[in-house]
Order: structure tokens, then C-alpha cells, then sequence
């Protein structure tokens, strides 16, 4: 642990000297003796298998467990955003370094998040690529831990957006600062050869970290190598059944937490009847329709105290709600508690007939609960359930929220192009390298259910009558905002001869039932740039 940890702060302070802050949580630890020693803690922070289990023993399945957990202590929108921008930036910091140094044993129960958005990792036994074994299996199959509930932070939301372009930026730029002090790693390391650490006991160790920095790749090429890398562990099932496998092995019968712990997933404290006053009438009042980050519907709840003349109105959403009944049930075991609505509806479960239905299901439950015994109904689980937060007392909470802007394919946007594309181009040995790397903002409702892009870029070298210097990206699924980090080569061309050349890129959109659709394009004569260097700019499309 203290040899991986001072790895990891020779790391950050390369980052920080290149001007590149990734928030990085450098915590100290001593070794005192043999399996003695002292850590430091580092307060306010939890492990992600603490927060996931709070949605139940499958919770490292899900996708908003670390979102709301940073929603609950961070209400309103501002720390909302300062704390998803510490998990962006912490993030990519702990990617770079658990791949370059081959921290395994990657579980929920060893890294860990702060309230203010930041993630480290911690318990480093296994590392330089000896992973812990399942069986036969390596238990880490991914190249490091980049899950959906993280990247749902990073986007703010389900869909890709440009924030998971600055997350991929962020890597690929901390990945390349660190290439270049490649030498100094395997230095350091060698020095430990001698020191009896069973995973770092000969030369063949030190290749591990050797292969990881890709040391005769150009930082081009170093990119293309990482992006291929986020892309492998985001789309990792692996890690989420490792997780998960942990979850169980963990599993205690426990209960509700200890008092100093949140009795619910979304409010950071506990509330009972002595400290609010009783509840005289609760209702479900009404139901909105919410785009922050996903569409969502929640139902406003009113909420009448003894001595109270104006109601109060707290917002819950459907999963809150089963949250409650759940917990009641672990609470109150031998008692029979009224029915829950039935989760599961066929077909699309984000639409105004279904929180129509949910709205009476759970006005019916609210009504039974309240009815029920006083051990049950004025029990601190269900008060701290209708105690008002902070985004209850904010005023688009009441006022609802407006929907976005029309893009379906009758609106009059349709049809029309736009956003951008982010290229770098290159040239040596007679070589054009374009690199294919960001593009945001393209219009939606443009495939044949009106949802988002299936979008891909295609280059070609103008004047070409026979179009052989065609070239084309990968395709990315339904997105506005896709990165690509792909290089189109173009080989055998003089300098002279590219100067009389223009490069045609346009953007289109896969579709399988029509022709593919035209999203955007641009032309760009290259004698306007400077091919000795690279060229890294923004192209309105």
C-alpha cells in the first residue's frame, strides 16, 4: 500500500505541475511492523458497496445509486455540479493510475467515494497485473473500473453528453503525462526488486508497467489505445458480477443502519414525530413530468401537521416509495404491511398513463400506511420519508419543470444540421493523420422512431472523381454527442500535393430501414494549415 500510494502521488504531482488538477484523494499510510501499521482516514466518504446496497443486494446493477447518494448531500444544483465535477475529474485520475500500475482486486468494497464528489481507491495487496482469482477466472477482466452508474454521473444522466468527452480528455491527457516519465516508474520500481513484495520480485514485473505506458507509441496513437481501453471497461459486465458477487459474500442480516447512518437513501438525517409534530392528512397531491437529468415522473405529496394552517409538499419518485415499503418490511417483519404497487408494466414505463395509475396505487398505500398500526405509522422511517429536503423548498419543485424543446421529427427542426466536430490533423512521412475525436450537439429526431443518432464520420481527399480515399469511423449508438478518438490515414501524399487538396468529413446517421441520414459536413482546404505541426481546433459542422 505505501509503495502504490507514493506511485500514485508522484503521479498527481506530474499532473499538477503540468498544470492538469485531477483532485486526486492522497491519503498517508505507514507500515510500523510486520502486518502493523497506520492509515489515514478520510472522513465523509463511503464505500460504493455501502451506497449500492442501499437499493438492495443487486444495487451494483444499477445505474443512479452514486447519483443520488451525491444528490442527497449535495440539494441543491451548484454543489449538485461541483461535486459530479470532482467525480469526473477523481475519476480519470484512478482510471490512469489503477491501469498504469495493474492495481487488481478491484471491488466495491475498496474504492470509495467522498460526500463532496471525490473517488479514490484504497487496499492495494494485489498489483503490477496480479489479479485475484476466481476459481480459474481473474476476477478483474476489465483493464480498470469504469462502470454505468459511474458513467451516469459523468453524464449526468443515461445519455452520452459532452461531459463524458471531457471525462474521456481528461484520461487520455493524464495517460500521456504520465508516458513521458516512463523511465522514472520503472526506476522506482527496480529499487523495490529486493525488497521481499511477492508482486514485484523480478524483471518480469516491471514489463507489466513497461507494456501499460506504451512507450514507442506517439501520444496519437497513446489516445486511440486508452479511448479503445474506457470503452472495453464501461462495456465490462464482468466488474458489476464481481461487485455483486462481493455484495453477497458480504451479506449480514442487520437491519435498518445504526442511528448515526441515514435511514434513507435520499435524506442525509433522521426525522420522527417529536421533532416535526404529527402528520393529520397526507396525500398524493399531483404528479410532474421531469427532465433533470433523465425524463422522470414524480409525484408531489401534501403534507398537513397538527397546528399547521398551509399544507407542506415534498416530491418522491416511484422507486423513494418502494424504498420505503421495503425498509418497513425489514423494520416490521411480523406485520402485514399494506401492498405495493407492482413495479413492473409492460412496455414504457416514463409516461403519463402509468404515473396516472401510480398515482392512485400510492395515494391508496400512503391512506393504508397512515391507517395502520401507530408502531408503523409513526415510526421515524415514515416521518423522515415526509420530511421536507431541499429540493423540496425550491421553487421550480413547485412551479414543475418546462419541457425541453420539441425535436421530434414533426417540429421544425427536423431536417436541419448542425453542431461540431473536434479534429486533430497531423502530417509526417509523407502520412495525413486525421483523428476523428469529439463531435457535440448534433441534431435529434432524426432516425425513424425520433430518437437520437446512430452517427458516424466519413472523409474524403477532394478532387476524387473515383472516391478510392474514402474513409470511415465506427458507428456509435444513439447518442448526440459521440467520441470516436479514431485516426483516418492517409498515406502516400506529398505536402505539396495535400496543399491543392481539400478534406470533405461528413457526419451521417445509420439507419437500418432508410437510407442513412445526413447530419452535418464541412470542408477544409488544407494549404490553410500548417502541417509541420499538429492542428487541434473545433469545426462547426
Amino acid at each position: 500500500d505505501m509503495l502504490a500510494l507514493q506511485m500514485i502521488k508522484i503521479m498527481d504531482k506530474i499532473w499538477l505541475q503540468e498544470g492538469l488538477d485531477l483532485r486526486m484523494v492522497i491519503f498517508k499510510c505507514l507500515s510500523t511492523g510486520k502486518d502493523r501499521g497506520m492509515v489515514e482516514l478520510v472522513p465523509a466518504s463511503d464505500t460504493l458497496r455501502k451506497i449500492q446496497v442501499e437499493y438492495g443486494v443487486t444495487g451494483s446493477f444499477k445505474d443512479k445509486p452514486l447519483a443520488e447518494w451525491l444528490r442527497k448531500y449535495n440539494p441543491t444544483e451548484e454543489e449538485y455540479e461541483k461535486a459530479s465535477e470532482n467525480f469526473i475529474y477523481s475519476c480519470a485520475g484512478c482510471c490512469v493510475a489503477t491501469y498504469v500500475l495493474g492495481i487488481c482486486d478491484r471491488h466495491n468494497d475498496n474504492i470509495m467515494l467522498r460526500n463532496t464528489g471525490h473517488m479514490f481507491h484504497i487496499d492495494f495487496g494485489k498489483f503490477l497485473g496480479h489479479a485475484q482469482m476466481f476459481g480459474s477466472f481473474k476476477r478483474d477482466r476489465a483493464p480498470f473500473v469504469l462502470t454505468s452508474d459511474m458513467a451516469y454521473v459523468i453524464n449526468g444522466g443515461e445519455k452520452p453528453t459532452i461531459r463524458f468527452q471531457l471525462f474521456v480528455d481528461l484520461c487520455c491527457q493524464a495517460y500521456n503525462l504520465i508516458r513521458k516519465h516512463a523511465s522514472l516508474f520503472l526506476n522506482l520500481l527496480s529499487l523495490m526488486l529486493s525488497s521481499g513484495l511477492p508482486e514485484l520480485s523480478g524483471v518480469q514485473d516491471l514489463k507489466y508497467v513497461q507494456d501499460a505506458l506504451q512507450p514507442q507509441t506517439t501520444d496519437a496513437e497513446a489516445t486511440i489505445f486508452f479511448t479503445r481501453l474506457i470503452e472495453s471497461s464501461l462495456g465490462s459486465v464482468a466488474t458489476k458480477f464481481n461487485f455483486f458477487i462481493h455484495n453477497l459474500a458480504q451479506l449480514r442480516f442487520s437491519g435498518l443502519p445504526s442511528n448515526d447512518e441515514p435511514i434513507l437513501s435520499f435524506s442525509a438525517k433522521t426525522y420522527s414525530l417529536k421533532q416535526d409534530g404529527r402528520i393529520k392528512q397526507v396525500s398524493v397531491f399531483t404528479y410532474q413530468k421531469r427532465y433533470n437529468p433523465d425524463k422522470h415522473y414524480i409525484y408531489v405529496v401534501r403534507v398537513l401537521r397538527d397546528g399547521q394552517v398551509e399544507p407542506t409538499f415534498v416530491f418522491r419518485t416511484f422507486d423513494e416509495f418502494q424504498e420505503l415499503h421495503n425498509k418497513l418490511g425489514i423494520l416490521f417483519p411480523l406485520w402485514k404491511l399494506p401492498g405495493f404497487p407492482n413495479k413492473m408494466v409492460l412496455g414504457r414505463t416514463h409516461i403519463k398513463d402509468v404515473a396516472a395509475k401510480r398515482k392512485v396505487e400510492l395515494n391508496s398505500y400512503i391512506q393504508s400506511l397512515m391507517n395502520s398500526s401507530p408502531e408503523v405509522a409513526e415510526c421515524d422511517l415514515v416521518y423522515t420519508f415526509f420530511h421536507p429536503l431541499l429540493r423540496d423548498d425550491k421553487v421550480e419543485g413547485i412551479d414543475g419543470i418546462a419541457r425541453p424543446t420539441d425535436t421530434s421529427p414533426s417540429s421544425p427542426t427536423s431536417g436541419k444540421v448542425g453542431g461540431e466536430v473536434k479534429l486533430s490533423i497531423s502530417y509526417r512521412n509523407s502520412t495525413l493523420f486525421v483523428m476523428v475525436m469529439h463531435i457535440k450537439d448534433l441534431v435529434s429526431g432524426v432516425t425513424e422512431d425520433g430518437a437520437d443518432p446512430n452517427p458516424y464520420v466519413k472523409t474524403y481527399l477532394l478532387p476524387d472523381t473515383h472516391k478510392t480515399s474514402k474513409r470511415k469511423t465506427k458507428i456509435s449508438r444513439k447518442t448526440r454527442n459521440p467520441t470516436f478518438n479514431e485516426m483516418l490515414v492517409y498515406s502516400g501524399y506529398s505536402m505539396e500535393t495535400l496543399k491543392q487538396r481539400e478534406l470533405q468529413l461528413s457526419v451521417l446517421s445509420a439507419e437500418s430501414l432508410r437510407e442513412n441520414f445526413f447530419l452535418g459536413g464541412i470542408t477544409l482546404p488544407l494549404k490553410d494549415f500548417n502541417l509541420s505541426k499538429e492542428t487541434v481546433n473545433w469545426y462547426r459542422l
